[in-house]
């Protein structure tokens, strides 16, 4: 999806509704920045905004990925390349964050390990000791219930025997044994239990 096309499409169905920036954003319970950093193609509007936002343009939200009117010969293609873009564009993005995830969580756990062993062999006072002991267990522990976040959003689990790709809750992802991001869970879908891996699309 071009940001920018869809970003000037925006502004000028805007402008034919007679709206500034600022009825907009009221229209919508935004700012008028937000609007603003849409039509400049330095953002998009939420998925859950589109329809609302459409609904006040006076356009559908093919019409809107697509920053251009659509003729009604061409509304399955536009309809298909924009589905495809969307999967492009959330796949790259779960695999965004599970990269932030990774560059995270290593040095965080690397530290918070280091911490504690200057804390446990080196000279110092108890009470020191006991406060930099203290300090790398809850960072330990803090990343890593904010990766265990980022990894079960990022993506879906796929389960071994039947293939179902889902996503699991917060708490069935980190009460999981797991090895690496492979965790063993209950299928949905099937009800088995086995090691089930991560992945970045919803289908092949």
């Amino acid at each position: 999806m071009d940001q920018s096309k869809i970003g000037k499409f925006i502004a000028s169905c805007r402008k034919a509704q007679g709206m500034t920036q600022a009825d907009l954003a009221k229209k919508l319970g935004i700012t008028d920045r937000a609007v603003s950093k849409w039509e400049t193609g330095k953002s998009m509007p939420d998925s859950g905004i589109m329809l609302e936002l459409c609904a006040i343009l006076g356009i559908n939200v093919n019409e809107l990925l697509s920053g251009e009117k659509v003729m009604s010969d061409r509304y399955d293609q536009k309809a298909e390349e924009n589905l495809l873009a969307m999967g492009q564009a959330l796949e790259e993005k779960n695999r965004q964050m599970l990269k932030i995830e990774k560059q995270m969580t290593l040095p965080t756990i690397i530290s918070g390990i280091v911490l504690a062993f200057v804390a446990s062999f080196a000279e110092m006072a108890l009470w020191v000791r006991a406060v930099l002991i203290v300090l790398s267990v809850v960072q330990i522990v803090t990343i890593a219930f904010i990766a265990v976040g980022i990894e079960q959003k990022a993506g879906y689990y796929e389960c071994q025997h039947c293939h179902h790709r889902y996503v699991p809750t917060y708490w069935q992802t980190n009460l999981a044994p797991h090895i690496g991001r492979t965790r063993y869970m209950k299928c949905p879908q099937c009800g088995r239990r086995s090691w089930h891996k991560k992945v970045l699309n919803k289908e092949d």
